[in-house]
């Protein structure tokens, strides 16, 4: 029946796409239909949570004046920005095919897709808030004000977010000017580079040697930067003579390394493996793991155990009648 069921599902996008490529078939988790009910439940929490968390630490950073520092000014209200544009780019699209029988998406969603998804800066962002951290941490209070002043945080900002986007332009156009001959079924839940790629009929070495370029620039290098931050910042800390200052701050690096090791490692395990080794089951594992659950993450490690943000947050309920 499971079979049938998938075939009917298929037949169906095929009828829809056959005039015309004018859009492609997310085949997600239609191959499971009997998981599709329980992803899309955990899928529609997990979302609606990422979109409260990282709206609230927008709204605090902005209105509270307490955190207008370069921490929370630039970088967190940033980084929750970035996780909204890429979370919603992805999970309503998910969201409707888990629902119905109609599984495609227009070219045109693909290549927004595949465009955000590039084109957030957010592993050059993460690498400027480690290096804040190495800041306020090895550096004195006064040293701390001096390098991280507000033009510098804009400019990392901006930077990030160039970068990020000029990549993306120049991957996006090379992967969706590739000839497909007629294949149009994406096995998988989004449009990305990697599942892209493989429905290519032609030969794909010269992008898969520019996406791993690539991926070793924006994963590799930053991921570098910041353990060597967070080296310095464990170094410092050691050299703490309060115990429970110690306890505090390996409490708040060890939280911000686990989400950095999550993300970059899930990350770089999609994007520096060969397409042809894909596990495609593996693969969409994966994905979810960076789509949904960092994004959920962020806004609770980086903010919430931040004092300044949880003491915006009570001010903020306070005033609520």
């Amino acid at each position: 029946m499971l079979g049938l069921d998938k075939n009917h599902v298929l037949a169906r996008m095929e009828e829809k796409n056959a005039s015309s490529l004018t859009g492609f078939i997310l085949l997600a988790f239609s191959d499971r239909p009997q998981l599709e009910l329980v992803l899309f439940v955990v899928l529609l929490i997990f979302y609606i949570f990422t979109l409260l968390g990282n709206t609230t630490i927008i709204a605090l950073s902005h209105l509270d004046p307490h955190l207008h520092t370069p921490l929370c000014t630039f970088s967190l209200s940033n980084l929750s920005f970035l996780d909204l544009c890429y979370t919603t780019s992805i999970v309503p699209q998910l969201l409707v095919n888990l629902r119905g029988i109609d599984k495609s998406i227009s070219f045109g969603g693909c290549v927004v897709q595949l465009y955000i998804s590039l084109g957030l800066g957010e592993c050059v962002l993460l690498s400027v808030m480690a290096y804040d951290r190495y800041a306020a941490v090895c550096r004195r209070p006064l040293h701390y004000m001096v390098i991280m002043h507000p033009q510098l945080c804009l400019q990392l900002t901006v930077t990030a977010w160039f970068t990020g986007l000029g990549s993306s332009v120049v991957q996006t156009a090379l992967t969706m000017t590739l000839p497909l001959c007629g294949k149009n079924q994406v096995d998988h839940f989004f449009c990305e580079v990697p599942v892209m790629l493989k429905l290519a009929c032609t030969d794909t070495s010269i992008h898969e040697t520019e996406m791993f370029t690539v991926s070793v620039f924006f994963l590799v290098v930053p991921l570098s930067f910041i353990l060597i931050s967070y080296g310095h910042i464990t170094s410092a800390v050691l050299k703490m003579k309060s115990a429970q200052g110690r306890r505090k701050a390996f409490g708040t690096c060890g939280s911000h390394l686990m989400v950095v090791i999550i993300f970059f490692g899930t990350l770089i395990s999609m994007y520096l493996q060969p397409p042809s080794s894909y596990l495609k089951d593996m693969n969409k594992s994966i994905a979810l793991f960076y789509t949904l659950v960092t994004p959920l993450l962020n806004p609770l490690i980086y903010s919430l155990r931040n004092k300044d943000v949880k003491g915006a947050l009570r001010r903020l309920v306070r005033t609520q009648p």
